[in-house]
């Protein structure tokens, strides 16, 4: 892949001389490889803008331009346009002396009247103009060609500093799908098996489960929605461990739907949230939590009851992992997501829908 990558700009630097000089000027001179002389000159008129565009390109737009070093850059330029084109009359003077009919031609001009001079003088100065223009015109493409790629260069790494901060927050999210968690469940299991070693068995299966995907699975930086339900599916069995009958928790997930690639732990902090703060010891309590996959949209659903004991603590939207989700929302799914979350009297909702 990086090869074709390096492999790409040179192609495309030999296509755009292909096209914009070799094969214009031997359309203009009447045909492809019409003549070895005419083929020889339009190879080195090309080969003088080349050298003319790279020393441009690859020494003074890096070195002065991108510097804001302007005025050098522009004196060096013009003197590098008066040498080249001082030098190249010289070598084509040498390189492509006309045939000797043309000179006889040349010399018969010469000899005539002095009223002739000025579309001699005009010829030349014609010549003179367009080398000048051209030039003007190649020293400007080196340097829109190297700022355009420097903008190319510094939007990628944008994107690969963004992409490093988005895994580093999903390392930090998946370290936060929770110390307090396990603890909790390690102490349900550990009481679950005096009482029921059958149901302690099948919690230790699941958490191992779980842990398998939160270290391995979700390395790849993808994962699917299958298992993504099926880790939530984890997650609230072994919530449920530790929930009274005065919990009512109701789950709806699909059965049939589309699968399809998404960030893996991306509902797990509002689920988490909602057994923090809907639970309660003293009273009746409720967590509904549902998902929808339709079409290009997945929306994902959580009520809770807030408990009196967390309504004195910070609000049930805040915490360092609802706002990491928010983080990684905002750098994956740019405009393609709506995040609702909000407190009615003692009841809190989240509602995200996510859009391929």
């Amino acid at each position: 892949m990086t090869r074709k990558r390096k492999g790409l700009p040179v192609l495309l630097h030999a296509t755009g001389w292909l096209i914009l000089f070799i094969l214009p000027q031997f359309l203009i001179s009447g045909g492809l490889f019409k003549d070895q002389r005419t083929t020889q000159i339009v190879l080195f008129n090309t080969l003088v803008f080349v050298v003319l565009f790279y020393t441009n390109y690859l020494w003074l737009v890096p070195r002065l331009a991108q510097k804001k070093r302007w005025f050098a850059f522009l004196v060096m330029a013009a003197a590098l346009i008066v040498l080249m084109g001082w030098a190249s009359g010289k070598f084509y003077e040498n390189l492509f002396a006309p045939p000797r009919e043309v000179r006889e031609r040349i010399a018969e001009a010469e000899q005539r009247p002095q009223r002739d001079d000025h579309n001699r003088r005009r010829g030349g100065g014609m010549a003179l103009y367009n080398f000048f223009i051209t030039s003007f015109l190649v020293s400007g493409f080196a340097v829109g060609i190297r700022y355009a790629e420097s903008a190319v260069r510094k939007d990628e790494e944008i994107k690969e500093l963004e992409r490093e901060k988005l895994n580093s927050e999903l390392a930090l999210l998946k370290n936060q799908v929770s110390p307090h968690f396990f603890f909790n469940t390690l102490n349900n299991i550990y009481s679950l098996i005096a009482i029921n070693q059958e149901d302690a068995r099948e919690a230790v299966l699941s958490l191992s489960k779980m842990m398998r995907y939160m270290l391995y699975e979700s390395e790849q930086g993808n994962t699917r929605l299958s298992n993504e339900i099926e880790f939530m599916k984890g997650y609230i069995d072994l919530m449920k461990l530790r929930l009274s009958d005065r919990v009512r928790l109701s789950v709806s997930f699909p059965e049939q739907y589309e699968d399809r690639d998404l960030p893996p732990l991306l509902f797990i902090p509002f689920i988490e949230n909602a057994f923090k703060h809907g639970v309660s010891n003293l009273g009746n309590s409720f967590i509904d939590i549902g998902l929808r996959a339709e079409g290009g949209e997945i929306t994902f659903l959580v009520a809770n009851s807030i408990s009196r004991l967390s309504a004195d603590a910070p609000r049930s939207a805040s915490g360092i992992g609802l706002d990491n989700v928010r983080k990684r929302l905002a750098l994956l799914y740019p405009g393609r997501h709506e995040l609702r979350m909000g407190e009615r009297e003692t009841v809190f909702t989240v509602e995200l829908i996510i859009r391929s």
